[in-house]
């Protein structure tokens, strides 16, 4: 099964799966070097539904928010998240913000991290469901490129 789908495929099978009555989980990000506070927040979002859709942010996209960014272009961070057993289906987007992505989609359940506040997440007008989910304190990204400098 091909994990990573553009848009109009995703959306073909999205329809799919909820007319099957199957529930639909979405979340996005950048995901640029792969860490456990990724791989326990995926789980748990994965648990929540019966498929996990992932909107990647584009190298563009990622540039935009957070320069110099990303590590690993987008293929390669599609690829790995497409290894994840959690991860049913990734797609990329090159906006600002998934909400576009989100709106074609419609999932039932929207997820972020806890360092997102519900009434903040973009898409949450959409889905039926937001949830925030616990941030593990101390792993991140830019913690794991720091540490990479000064060595």
């Amino acid at each position: 099964m091909e994990k990573i789908l553009n848009w109009n495929e995703l959306k073909a099978v999205v329809d799919s799966l909820k007319a099957k009555g199957r529930k639909v989980v979405f979340t996005n990000g950048c995901f640029d070097i792969l860490h456990v506070g990724h791989i326990r927040y995926l789980k748990e979002a994965r648990a929540l539904g019966d498929v996990l859709v992932i909107g990647l942010n584009s190298d563009k996209s990622v540039s935009v928010i957070k320069p110099g960014r990303p590590v690993n272009p987008q293929e390669r961070r599609a690829e790995i998240l497409a290894a994840l057993e959690m991860v049913d289906y990734i797609t990329v987007f090159d906006e600002d913000t998934p909400y576009e992505l989100i709106k074609l989609l419609k999932p039932d359940i929207l997820v972020k991290g806890g360092d997102w506040k519900k009434e903040d997440i973009v898409g949450s007008d959409i889905a039926k469901e937001t949830r925030s989910l616990p941030y593990v304190k101390g792993v991140s990204t830019t913690g794991i490129i720091e540490k990479i400098k000064k060595l």
